[in-house]
């Protein structure tokens, strides 16, 4: 049963207090299973875990799965995806015995979208790159989203610079809740222990170069000795490659 920890939905300073609480209890173990009951527990109300079926998010799933935990399962279907992504979501489904739900993005807003830039609009500046992402992520997201409490995620401080001081919790403004990342201090080693263990059905794209998989036309294989997510919009400056599901103004780290 969902316990202490409950998100305000007008009061931002008791918010940013309960993420400091969760950030305080998730540090305290490094057992992966302890810090998912901790969230359950310890966050009051919807708790949505949006996964892009990566490494770290099929573990974190894997965990979810494993605890019982009461912890929605989404994807972002952006109708940009590697064939294989999609193989892994039902491969990793079947598995788990679980269903993930999928969102779209707007029909419309994409026709919009495409006619405005054009098919591959996003290749000519960060602008636009950004709008598509806004499009066919953060808003489908943000539906996702809409009246939960919690929001868990994949992310690690090891992924990118931008990501590099990444909190266990942290208070997000825009959309009035916890946000939490269970593996914020994980390195790549262990996150591919954990999947070797425990049979994690993971993308075969991952061993092809691809640590990171976004959508197709915004995704290669990485270089030797090339960051995590080199390959993603490998067209623009290093520091700026963000969706902006992760590097939004309106949270508090």
């Amino acid at each position: 049963m969902h316990g202490t920890i409950e998100n305000s939905r007008h009061d931002r300073g008791e918010g940013e207090n309960l993420a400091n609480a969760l950030d305080r209890a998730l540090g305290a173990t490094d057992d992966l299973e302890a810090r998912i009951r901790a969230i359950e527990v310890l966050i009051a109300g919807r708790i949505i875990f949006s996964t892009s079926l990566g490494l770290e998010d099929q573990v974190l799933l894997h965990a979810i799965v494993r605890t019982n935990a009461e912890i929605e399962a989404i994807t972002l279907d952006t109708g940009r995806h590697f064939p294989e992504t999609y193989d892994t979501l039902a491969r990793a489904e079947k598995l788990l015995g679980t269903r993930i739900r999928v969102l779209m993005p707007d029909a419309e807003g994409v026709e919009d979208l495409v006619a405005r830039d054009g098919i591959f609009g996003f290749r000519y500046a960060v602008e636009k790159r950004k709008a598509c992402c806004h499009v066919r992520k953060v808003l489908p997201l943000k539906r996702a989203l809409s009246g939960a409490a919690g929001w868990v995620t994949g992310v690690r401080r090891e992924q990118s610079e931008t990501r590099d001081d990444t909190p266990f919790a942290t208070f997000d403004t825009a959309f009035n809740l916890i946000k939490v990342n269970p593996l914020a201090d994980w390195t790549f080693e262990r996150v591919e222990a954990y999947v070797a263990e425990h049979g994690v059905p993971v993308n075969p794209l991952h061993a092809r170069g691809f640590p990171s998989i976004g959508c197709q036309p915004c995704t290669r294989a990485i270089q030797p000795g090339e960051s995590i997510r080199a390959g993603r919009w490998w067209w623009e400056d290093e520091t700026r490659k963000e969706c902006g599901l992760h590097n939004r103004p309106g949270f508090t780290r």
